[in-house]
């Protein structure tokens, strides 16, 4: 099994600011584009959000990435270009598990931190190369995936499966130590055993529990295997992302 720890949503290239935690619930913004989509931060509720998170650099009716997409228990995700070939160079496919991390704040602005907004684990993989179809929009969504539009790399892949975003801001998510930088990362001790793509480095660990993470790149992957204390982890930030409980603020 490979867990992918993968990075989206606004931060300070992307958007220029962090995705705000508002009324306890952290909500990823997706990234602004001038192509390759029907989407805009209206259509998705998000305009005076975007709008108030970018002091009006960003308007609502400007067109947005919305990628990954989540709909009734199921998350479809493209990628493409060198990312993608990342993912493929390593076999990322059926039966591994992406978690979506992103850079948050409160709407003040403080406390930038990353942390865990959802997770799909993948039942299908789709090839669908430089020139998409109408065909290639994943069924059970409501709208149009961008990866499923105009012109892409040849290796442009679409990851279908079970998928949730999280509705509260749990700090069983929250990956930025606190106090401490953006970067700084407390992780399971079997992640610094396993390692994590991109990061081959040693000084980029510390102890049994720190990472100080790259601060570009979109998927870093861990090739759990069989480990249990892999499973077992994975199984709780799951739960967070996805219990009953997180339909209220916390």
């Amino acid at each position: 099994m490979r867990i992918i720890f993968s990075r989206k949503g606004f931060d300070s290239g992307a958007g220029g600011a962090p995705s705000p935690i508002i009324d306890g619930r952290p909500i990823s913004l997706p990234i602004p584009t001038n192509r390759r989509s029907e989407t805009t931060y209206a259509d998705l509720g998000l305009s005076e959000i975007v709008e108030a998170a970018t002091k009006g650099r960003i308007a609502g009716t400007s067109l947005c990435h919305h990628d990954p997409m989540f709909e009734n228990g199921r998350c479809a995700f493209g990628q493409t270009g060198a990312a993608q070939a990342h993912l493929a160079n390593n076999a990322v496919g059926v039966g591994d598990v992406f978690l979506f991390f992103g850079l948050f704040a409160e709407p003040s602005g403080r406390d930038r931190h990353h942390r865990f907004f959802g997770y799909l684990q993948v039942e299908d993989v789709i090839s669908l190369g430089a020139h998409p179809v109408a065909d290639d929009q994943p069924r059970g969504f409501a709208m149009r995936h961008p990866h499923s539009l105009g012109e892409w790399n040849p290796n442009n892949t679409l990851y279908l499966g079970r998928g949730q975003i999280t509705h509260s801001a749990h700090d069983e998510l929250r990956l930025s130590r606190p106090g401490g930088g953006v970067s700084h990362w407390r992780v399971p001790p079997w992640l610094v055993e396993v390692g994590l793509t991109y990061h081959a480095r040693p000084d980029r660990w510390e102890g049994t529990d720190t990472l100080n993470v790259a601060a570009r790149g979109q998927e870093f992957i861990a090739e759990a295997g069989e480990r249990d204390d892999a499973r077992r982890w994975l199984e709780d930030v799951i739960s967070g992302i996805s219990s009953a409980q997180n339909l209220g603020a916390k």
